[in-house]
């Protein structure tokens, strides 16, 4: 039996954008055995993948809140003699890292595909190039189709366990909030400052969601997002109060809450592509990252940017322009757009 690596740790997003590639590597290789080197937290949003035998928790930093794995974190050589020990066939190095492909290849991986990106190609097998301008999701295509695989199809999807939907449906039922009230995510935060939308402008819209659509609004996210819910201003009194279960709930509940709400609104991050992997509606704010590459996939999103000469900077550098990219997104657009996904569900 064939054995394969697909190695992509960390950030929410990368690992909900692996799915197409996924399905469409199990299509090629039905009976091979395809474990993947994910991140802990993060690789959790695509745990119930049926296209992936085994999940290996890549655990050598606590930089970033998601990626912080449970007892002592393991050393890089950890993992080299965890792989050697495997003996893969062939591994798909989607990470453009240079210690990703270093990884592998001290791993003793005959076959090693991946972008030559970080002048890594000297310990690659197969080397592809890497497109900036195409959709992260599309570039983890073209490793399949470098080798001459045929890709089959391309659209997003996830899994949601029964045991997810009950905690929940207790979690609604214990903040009272009401089955058929239309519901929805609001998200103010992002993995950088410079993503961010205004705190006063999340407010109004808020406001409007509660007081003049009568919609239920959720805050989830890390424990550490907890506070600045908490912290938001209101200019009126809300006739329906928000929920902020930041810190209550895993990534795999979160994906259930965002199969049960109609839509979130927010900053570009992995929560957008969580929604669009269940299928729930995305109003998305974009700023400087490129927008092509990153935005929301899925039928019905609506994804609000500027057009300002200095996009996409991409983060690279401080910002020159004081976010101008996400200050030229205004309160009445992102209203219209509220507006317009609750008429399509009405009409629906």
């Amino acid at each position: 039996m064939k054995k394969i690596l697909v190695v992509r740790y960390r950030f929410i997003g990368d690992m909900i954008l692996t799915i197409p590639f996924l399905r469409n590597l199990r299509y090629t290789y039905p009976d091979a055995q395809i474990d993947m080197l994910v991140a802990p937290n993060s690789g959790e949003v695509i745990e119930n993948c049926p296209y992936v035998n085994n999940f290996i928790y890549f655990d050598t930093t606590r930089k970033h809140k998601y990626e912080n794995g449970k007892g002592k974190k393991k050393s890089f050589l950890h993992y080299v003699f965890q792989l050697r020990k495997e003996k893969y066939d062939k591994a798909y190095v989607l990470k453009r890292s240079l210690s990703s492909a270093l990884l592998c290849y001290l791993a003793g991986i005959k076959e090693r595909i991946g972008y030559n990106t970080e002048n890594r190609g000297f310990l690659l097998t197969k080397k592809v190039k890497y497109d900036n301008l195409k959709h992260e999701s599309l570039c983890f295509l073209d490793v399949l189709e470098a080798e001459g695989h045929n890709v089959k199809d391309f659209y997003l999807e996830n899994w949601v366990q029964d045991e997810n939907y009950k905690k929940v449906q207790k979690l609604f039922e214990d903040n009272n909030i009401k089955n058929n009230r239309t519901k929805a995510v609001v998200n103010v935060t992002a993995t950088t400052d410079k993503k961010v939308w205004d705190i006063n402008n999340f407010a109004q819209i808020i406001e409007y969601l509660s007081n003049e659509k009568g919609v239920q609004v959720i805050y989830i996210g890390a424990p550490s997002d907890k506070k600045i819910y908490e912290n938001i201003k209101f200019n009126k009194e809300l006739k329906i109060r928000p929920v902020n279960l930041c810190g209550e709930v895993s990534l795999k509940d979160s994906l259930a809450i965002f199969k049960e709400v109609d839509f979130i609104v927010g900053n570009d991050s992995g929560n957008l592509h969580m929604a669009s992997s269940v299928g729930t509606k995305v109003i998305g704010l974009y700023g400087p990252m490129p927008f092509e590459k990153w935005k929301a996939l899925g039928e019905g999103n609506i994804l609000l940017k500027a057009d300002l000469p200095c996009m996409p900077c991409s983060l690279h550098g401080q910002c020159k322009n004081n976010k101008a990219c996400m200050q030229a997104i205004k309160v009445e657009d992102v209203k219209l757009a509220i507006d317009n996904i609750l008429t399509n569900k009405v009409s629906a």
